[in-house]
């Protein structure tokens, strides 16, 4: 079994309107000294079989198909 997560976030220069509601919600509750918050996505994921070049593959296929939205955001795979 081959494990792998999955970081999906926004490129820069994209406006993250939730990661600005977050910066805003932690200055509300008195966290002082955040200058900015983007948000994202992690996805764990679990495959059969052993062969790591092929799972990696796969990966960044579902990540180009499915897992985002390449016009806005950046991925990573990284196994574990």
């Amino acid at each position: 079994m081959i494990r792998a997560r999955i970081t999906v976030t926004l490129k820069n220069g994209v406006l993250d309107p939730q990661g600005k509601a977050i910066e805003g919600g932690l200055s509300a509750l008195g966290f002082s000294g955040v200058h900015s918050v983007r948000q994202g996505k992690v996805f764990d994921v679990e495959l059969d079989g052993v062969d790591r070049s092929a799972a990696e593959s796969d990966l960044k296929a579902m990540c180009e198909k499915l897992l985002a939205n390449l016009v806005i955001e950046n991925y990573s795979v990284d196994l574990l």
